[in-house]
């Protein structure tokens, strides 16, 4: 069938101009080029004369029209990348975030997308047809995205999304947008199974005309005063849904598509969004088969989301979600994309291999806990198993709540009950942490009265839990005056903070963030350590991170 690969025909596109449909050819137009060929074969090349001319008049359009060839675009890119694409540390991330967002342990959230009900197929077939304008269509999506927000209140989630009513498509809604693209009308292709797609063909260099879901996101946000996830779809998933030129390698147009994306997040940071997503399902799927070519396509690939997102302060949360995906041959490449969170389709598999390999990651990750592909509602008790398996491998403190994929084709009945049970779990498995936690603390208190408080030598083997890393006694100050650390002391190098809980006549350390200290002594970069995870302290030691 022609409509496998490529679409059937560029006749039904009627808003094609002259120039960018002399340089395309769908099925139909492919046979006939085959045709054109066979003849040139069979009686010479006079016989395609005229077709060899027109063929060579597109060629030399399509290297003189403007729109391929933005030289601003261009600039903006080489200086970036010159001045690096890369965000601060993690831990000065972290700590940024923590201050801003105030989640809980084990935080809940969804990928992305809610059931596309038939109320919003019906608005958005009216508004194609002429039957509301615009304003209606966006008074009934404001109305979708009110319902998505009311659910996810009643339902407790802690970090919330809009839903995406208004969106047909997680590339083709940027297309539609980008110069640069164009959006068919027909060109539809087979997906999988019965679905199929109509993928944009990416002709010219890329730029943001303006804003693309700044509004849709903030009005949500306006709903709630728990955060609102912006959602954008990241610039190598955009490269792999759609057709794309082929006069330029891929990792310069992958540039131009990821400076569009910063140009989105730096606007949604803008207006008081603290969380962002930027979608990377098909990241695994371009990788290439020759061994010998995926190291460069990883580093361009890391690359483009690197230069997407790094536009942004320190105190938004980056998410990222990956999908479709085998993660072995690619993990090293997720880890270095430095999303502050990384969540993944694992519930398939029921977490096998993908929380092991998550222990190389250093920021937040959140296998998925149950699948969404089934219209199976598991249960609280499924999930909670699931979470406690994720735990085994991902501390506490870096561990996400979420669905392993969006949720647009399952209906609002089986999301509901799925979502309900989701965070139910986590609510439980969140409490058995508090009591194991609570436990560890009581039997290990720091006793005031001293300038520099201590305990003996704990056993440190015998304290491990699952999801928990024990670190080496470090020296700690406990000033009661405001119970804050004492930054001053010549041996607290990277010591940033120590929350403390006042229970009775004692002081109980259950929070602190250590650093790892430089042979060399020189300044040391601190990382934060999550609240599940206890820091003994003892006179006489430099703070140093205990490696496994």
């Amino acid at each position: 069938m022609l409509d496998l690969h490529v679409p059937y025909s560029l006749e039904p596109e009627t808003d094609l101009d002259d120039a960018l449909r002399s340089w395309l050819a769908f099925g139909a137009e492919k046979v006939r080029e085959v045709v054109v060929l066979a003849r040139a074969l069979r009686d010479g090349h006079d016989a395609v004369a005229d077709e060899i001319a027109s063929s060579r008049a597109a060629i030399a359009s399509r290297k003189r029209d403007p729109r391929l060839h933005n030289g601003q675009i261009r600039a903006r890119i080489e200086a970036i990348v010159a001045s690096g694409a890369h965000r601060g540390n993690a831990a000065q991330r972290r700590a940024s975030q923590d201050a801003r967002l105030h989640l809980p342990p084990l935080p809940t959230t969804t990928i992305g997308s809610y059931p596309q009900t038939s109320a919003i197929r019906v608005a958005r077939a009216a508004l194609r047809a002429g039957e509301i304008d615009e304003a209606e269509y966006v008074r009934r999506m404001r109305q979708e995205i009110t319902e998505v927000i009311a659910l996810q209140e009643r339902l407790r989630i802690d970090v919330l999304v809009h839903g995406e009513p208004e969106r047909n498509d997680m590339v083709q809604y940027f297309a539609e947008q980008l110069a640069g693209f164009f959006a068919t009308q027909n060109g539809w292709v087979q997906s999988y199974g019965s679905r199929c797609v109509r993928p944009p063909i990416l002709y010219g260099d890329v730029s943001r005309p303006r804003a693309m879901t700044v509004e849709w996101i903030t009005y949500a946000q306006s709903l709630t005063d728990k955060p609102v996830k912006g959602m954008l779809t990241g610039p190598v998933t955009i490269l792999a849904w759609s057709f794309v030129r082929d006069d330029q390698p891929l990792a310069d147009t992958a540039n131009q598509v990821a400076l569009a994306i910063r140009d989105e997040t730096v606007d949604l940071q803008s207006a008081g969004i603290a969380v962002i997503q930027v979608d990377e399902p098909a990241l695994r799927e371009l990788l290439p088969l020759r061994r010998a070519d995926q190291a460069e396509y990883l580093r361009w690939a890391v690359g483009a989301f690197r230069l997407a997102t790094s536009g942004v302060s320190d105190a938004t949360q980056i998410h990222t979600h990956l999908c479709y995906s085998e993660f072995g041959e690619v993990i090293g490449a997720i880890a270095d994309l430095d999303a502050d969170v990384t969540s993944i389709e694992a519930a398939r598999s029921h977490m096998e291999g993908h929380a092991e390999a998550a222990i190389g990651f250093a920021n937040g990750v959140g296998p998925g806990v149950y699948d969404i592909h089934s219209p199976r509602v598991p249960s609280a008790e499924e999930m909670a198993d699931s979470l406690r398996a994720a735990l085994r491998a991902v501390p506490a403190e870096r561990l996400w709540v979420n669905p392993d994929c969006g949720l647009k084709t399952r209906n609002v009945d089986e999301v509901t009950a799925s979502l309900h049970n989701m965070v139910a779990a986590a609510r439980e498995v969140r409490a058995g942490l508090a009591d194991e936690r609570q436990q560890l603390v009581d039997r290990h208190v720091v006793v005031p009265g001293l300038p520099v408080h201590h305990v003996g030598h704990p056993d440190i083997a015998a304290l491990e839990l699952p999801g928990r890393r024990v670190y080496q006694p470090v020296l700690l100050g406990l000033p009661m005056d405001g119970l804050r650390v004492e930054q001053h002391h010549p041996h607290l190098t990277g010591l940033e903070a120590a929350p403390l809980l006042h229970r009775r006549d004692q002081l109980l350390v259950v929070q602190v963030a250590v650093a790892e200290v430089p042979a060399d002594g020189s300044a040391a970069d601190p990382f934060a350590v999550g609240d599940d995870v206890v820091v003994f302290v003892m006179a006489g030691h430099r703070p140093m991170r205990q490696r496994k």
